[in-house]
């Protein structure tokens, strides 16, 4: 167990009945937000799929599923969710959507391995989105650009809640900084990548770093990312490789960067050749996900997922993620928060 305990947190919206109705404003609004900048479907999507499918996201490729029989289809083994960056691009193949549009869910997710601390619970809720693009978007240009709608729904978002929360003064800059891991590494040589993310973020207050999960000039990437689903690998146009990145925004409760949101310009089947050989992975190749995908029947797509939870706890200055969710944590966390006036859910 790793607490990041303040020193003196001020909660500012101590009651629980007001900070459920502020959860509520923040769910409504930025979801309206990101929609309208992004022009976004709201979809339904699956809880679980089959193992066997290759929909489930490996993440950083360590973590282990949740999985369990269906009866009903034979005794099938399925799987909780990770995310949904590969079904949604399966979604937007079957509703043959246009380049320039695409969906967005709620995603509800299960990470049983997950290291509990303010910021991580094994209950994930994220906006999961996805959008159809044009090959000639494969840029970081183009990347940069629907970063930036991103934050500006979480900006709007901010300024609006403020009307209704007046206690709550907006914090964001005017505008994200963006820098490639590559870039950070060589501002920030002896440190780690955590402690690299925290020295930018703290500068800028919010940041976008590209290119995670390939290594670096090191030997180590900022960051592991599955082979499949995010393209990190593919030479830029800004003299580096990598087509994704994380959003990051600094937590002055919790004297700490916090990301917000993972995402980037997905895999086409070139890049995914190459990203599952150098992982080994070329087996999965052989999968439906994968097969429809370097078969060109997918299309080509930049998507990610944005934190609900998260974004909340940052919006409402919490302290811990378990103030805006229901999960479950250890008896020591709630007792020490407890302690200090944080009460977990």
């Amino acid at each position: 167990m790793t607490l990041i305990l303040p020193k003196h947190y001020c909660n500012p919206i101590p009651d629980l009945e007001g900070t459920e109705r502020a959860i509520k404003q923040v769910k409504e609004m930025f979801q309206n937000n990101l929609s309208a900048q992004l022009a976004l479907l709201r979809v339904t999507a699956p809880l679980a799929v089959l193992s066997h499918s290759g929909l489930n996201d490996d993440l950083n490729g360590t973590e282990r599923a949740v999985s369990f029989a269906v009866k009903g289809v034979g005794g099938a083994s399925a799987e909780v969710v990770h995310s949904l960056a590969k079904w949604k691009r399966w979604r937007l193949a079957t509703m043959q959507t246009a380049p320039g549009r695409g969906i967005y869910t709620d995603m509800n997710a299960l990470r049983p391995e997950e290291e509990l601390d303010n910021l991580h619970s094994i209950y994930v809720d994220q906006w999961d989105w996805e959008q159809v693009m044009r090959p000639e978007d494969r840029t970081v240009a183009f990347l940069k650009k629907t970063v930036r709608r991103i934050y500006e729904s979480i900006k709007v978002t901010e300024n609006k809640l403020y009307t209704e929360f007046p206690q709550l003064t907006p914090s964001l800059p005017e505008e994200i900084h963006f820098i490639h891991a590559e870039e950070l590494l060589q501002r920030y040589p002896n440190c780690s990548p955590k402690e690299r993310e925290r020295a930018i973020t703290r500068q800028h207050r919010a940041v976008f770093i590209i290119g995670i999960g390939a290594p670096l000039s090191d030997g180590q990437p900022h960051d592991r990312r599955a082979a499949d689903y995010d393209d990190w690998s593919t030479p830029n146009e800004e003299g580096f490789v990598g087509l994704n990145g994380d959003l990051m925004l600094w937590d002055s409760v919790l004297d700490e960067a916090v990301e917000i949101s993972s995402m980037g310009i997905r895999v086409d089947p070139k890049a995914l050749q190459h990203q599952l050989a150098l992982r080994g992975e070329e087996h999965k190749a052989a999968l439906p996900f994968h097969q429809a995908l370097l078969n060109e029947e997918l299309p080509l797509t930049v998507g990610g997922g944005i934190g609900q939870s998260r974004l909340c706890m940052y919006l409402l200055r919490k302290a811990h993620i378990g103030e805006v969710q229901s999960s479950i944590w250890p008896e020591e966390m709630v007792s020490v928060c407890q302690k200090h006036g944080i009460i977990l859910a």
